[in-house]
């Protein structure tokens, strides 16, 4: 009997937590992309690429669309990179003109996206985003978009699921906890790389 128990525990803590990042299915990270990958996508060239690694952390999608059209990219030219780059949006705080840059969102999904807030995790997007598209099309859309992990409670999954966080972060977020205020995390994280780089990890996290 005891075995059993501890058998059955073991199974519940190594169930994973819901990633809080949508699952990519090939778009990648514009923020974390390496120089040479970007390059080879659709619009870009080896001196815009470097540009853009040199500008980044870009804070939104629409910061990085100014930067492209910028460079004279067109905006059909920008959407385009964005079926394979693009930079994430909050799913609780996107705008409008956020959700549009989204490939193939549309108005219909900058509604859907904003009526249900707040989003607390990947199965209710699949729930009420599957209203309206199938199940394919909801996977698509997911991998556009973030929900702020609760750094206090956050799973190993749910922080590996934040761009270029890795093993460290993990480690780190855990270590520093309970988290209190913003310029804690600026602080502790900071300790560890450089401040655009603790920007663009905030962006990912929320304090509850």
């Amino acid at each position: 009997m005891f075995r059993t128990i501890v058998f059955l525990l073991a199974l519940v803590v190594a169930v994973p937590g819901f990633a809080q990042v949508g699952k990519s299915l090939g778009v990648v990270d514009a923020n974390t992309v390496a120089e040479a990958d970007l390059a080879k996508m659709p619009g870009m060239t080896p001196a815009l690429a470097k540009a853009v690694v040199a500008a980044r952390p870009f804070d939104s999608i629409v910061a990085f669309n100014t930067f492209l059209l910028g460079q004279k990219l067109t905006q059909e030219q920008a959407n385009e990179l964005y079926k394979s780059a693009f930079i994430h949006i909050n799913l609780n705080t996107a705008t409008g003109e956020e959700i549009l840059l989204v490939p193939g969102a549309g108005k219909r999904m900058a509604r859907e996206f904003a009526e249900y807030r707040p989003w607390k995790s990947y199965a209710q997007f699949d729930k009420e985003i599957g209203k309206y598209v199938d199940a394919k099309e909801v996977a698509r859309l997911a991998q556009y978009t973030f929900i702020p992990v609760n750094i206090n409670t956050a799973t190993d999954a749910d922080v590996l699921s934040i761009p270029g966080a890795g093993a460290r972060m993990v480690r780190e977020f855990k270590e520093y906890r309970p988290w209190k205020a913003q310029a804690q995390f600026e602080k502790e994280i900071g300790k560890y790389v450089d401040a655009k780089e603790v920007k663009r990890l905030w962006r990912y996290v929320t304090i509850q």
